[in-house]
Parts: structure tokens; C-alpha cells; sequence
């Protein structure tokens, strides 16, 4: 009975030391009699009890590593405080476990050197403008360097840059003077605008009513012209009337001569200096002439 009862012990330890389940997005490390012998994957394992032992377990999924703060010293001699974060991921676990004593100390270290490297290159105002540049390097940097230790780097994020407490109100009072200063060229360029605006308008509001002057002196000119046509084509038919009705009543010489005698007294009322005389009229001027030397004989 008691033996039957210490054979099913060392089964039972048999057992648990030969069988391991293995966790999804974990790997064991199995060495065997001191030595590298296989990694195994996510399931179940089956190992030699007292000759395999798991060396270590590795997580495969992405992990995350915070750098502590460090201060850096930038090229124009300005003490900045600069906290980091790294993202990383195991892809050969067996190089993770033999390649260095301790990975993540290795990746703290290298991001350390790295970071008072890149950015002792900068000035203090390059440093805040250039944080995706700082990150970009430092992730090539760093997944070069981590390459042989089986792991690789998908992103280093800069997550807090401190600069010391007097250059933080320089750069205050600073980016105030930049406000005010962008403030007062948007009022004057307003202002400009506004000025250019309104002389804009003036000057279309002169154009247009130059226009409209312009528009009214030829309408009144047209219409004066109008009116004078109009006016003339009223005497000519009238003329016209006349000379048709002379024309039908056959008039004699006397009468023509009456008529260029009552024409010349309209012209003569005139301010004109000079009187042209038709020809024909020359002869009735002479008959009035011989009639006035009769009735001064006469008297």
C-alpha cells in the first residue's frame, strides 16, 4: 500500500516537472542540462524531467518602458529636462535571453546616451520644434543597436520637455512680445484694409457718377439735337407749304418783289453788321427809290 502510494507521488511529480502550458504570446526558454535546447511556443510542452528546465518565460507582445527624466544639455548650453517612453517587441527570444545580461536596462541606457547625443546638437528653440524629428531618430537609432538582442523598437514618443523656471518666463515673456506684436500688424493691416476699402468705394462711387454726368449730357444733347431737327424739319415743310401754295398761285413780279421786301425788314430787325441783298430784290429797292424822289418833287 505505502509503496504503491510513493509511486503514484513520483508519477504525479514526474508529471508537473514534465508537462508546461504554455500562455498565448508567451515563449518558455528550455535549456537542457545547462544548455540552449528549444524555445516552445504557445500550448503544451512536453519536457524531461531533471534534464529540461525553463530558462526564462518571454512575453511577445509589444511592451512599454519609461525612461526616467534626464537632464540634457543643449548646444546653446540650456539645461532641459526630457522624459521619454519606449515602445518594443521581442521577435527572437532567444537572443533576448543570451544576447544581453538585461534587455530593458540595455534599452534604458541606449535611449539615455542617445537622447544626450541628438539633442546636444540642437538649440533650446530647435529642441520644441523638432519633436518628431527627435523621435524619428532616436527609433532608428535605437532598433539598429537592439537589432542583435532580438528585439525591435516601433516607437520612442518624447513625452515632456522642462526647460529650467527662468527660461520658461523668458520664453513667456517672449512669446507674449510675439502676441502683441502679431496683434498690432493684424489692426494696422485692418486698418489698411479698411482704408483702401473705402477709397476703393469712393473711387467707384466718383467713377459712377462721372458716368451718370457724362450718361446725362449726351441724353440732353440728344435730345436738343432732337428738338432741332425736329424744329427744322417743321420750318422746311413750312417753307415747303409756302412755296408750293406761291407756286399754284402763279404769282407776278410785283408780288415776289412785295415779299423780298418784307423778308429784307425781318433780316434788317437782326444784330448782323452786314446784309447780304439777293439780286433780285435790287430792283424793287430801285422802284422805292424812284417813288420817293417823285414825292419829294411833289412837295
Amino acid at each position: 500500500m505505502w509503496f504503491l502510494i510513493i509511486v503514484l507521488i513520483i508519477v504525479l511529480v514526474i508529471a508537473f516537472k514534465s508537462i508546461k502550458v504554455v500562455k498565448q504570446a508567451e515563449v518558455y526558454i528550455i535549456e537542457r542540462l545547462g544548455k540552449f535546447h528549444k524555445v516552445a511556443d504557445a500550448g503544451l510542452t512536453i519536457i524531461v524531467p531533471f534534464m529540461d528546465h525553463v530558462r526564462s518565460v518571454v512575453s511577445l507582445k509589444q511592451q512599454t518602458m519609461d525612461i526616467p527624466p534626464q537632464g540634457v544639455i543643449t548646444k546653446d548650453n540650456v539645461t532641459i529636462t526630457i522624459d521619454t517612453v519606449v515602445f518594443y517587441q521581442i521577435t527572437d527570444p532567444a537572443k533576448a535571453v543570451y544576447e544581453i545580461q538585461s534587455l530593458k536596462k540595455g534599452i534604458e541606457y541606449l535611449a539615455i546616451t542617445t537622447i544626450r547625443d541628438i539633442v546636444g546638437k540642437m538649440d533650446l528653440d530647435e529642441t520644441f520644434s523638432s519633436r518628431d524629428a527627435i523621435n524619428q531618430q532616436l527609433r532608428v537609432i535605437l532598433d539598429e543597436a537592439t537589432d542583435r538582442w532580438g528585439c525591435k523598437i516601433d516607437r520612442v514618443e518624447i513625452k515632456d520637455i522642462n526647460p529650467p523656471a527662468d527660461i520658461r518666463d523668458a520664453m513667456e515673456k517672449q512669446m507674449n512680445a510675439e502676441r502683441n506684436k502679431r496683434a498690432l500688424i493684424l489692426e494696422a493691416e485692418a486698418q489698411r484694409q479698411s482704408a483702401i476699402t473705402i477709397a476703393e468705394g469712393k473711387k467707384e462711387a466718383a467713377i459712377l457718377e462721372a458716368e451718370a454726368d457724362k450718361e446725362a449730357a449726351v441724353r440732353r444733347a440728344a435730345g436738343e439735337a432732337q428738338a432741332i431737327k425736329e424744329v427744322a424739319e417743321a420750318k422746311a415743310k413750312e417753307i415747303s407749304m409756302v412755296y408750293e401754295a406761291m407756286k399754284n398761285a402763279n404769282p407776278d413780279e410785283r408780288l415776289v418783289q412785295l415779299k423780298s421786301l418784307e423778308a429784307l425788314q425781318e433780316v434788317a430787325k437782326g444784330n448782323a453788321n452786314k446784309i447780304f441783298i439777293p439780286f433780285e430784290a435790287t430792283s424793287a429797292l430801285s422802284s422805292l427809290g424812284a417813288i420817293k424822289e417823285i414825292m419829294k418833287d411833289n412837295k
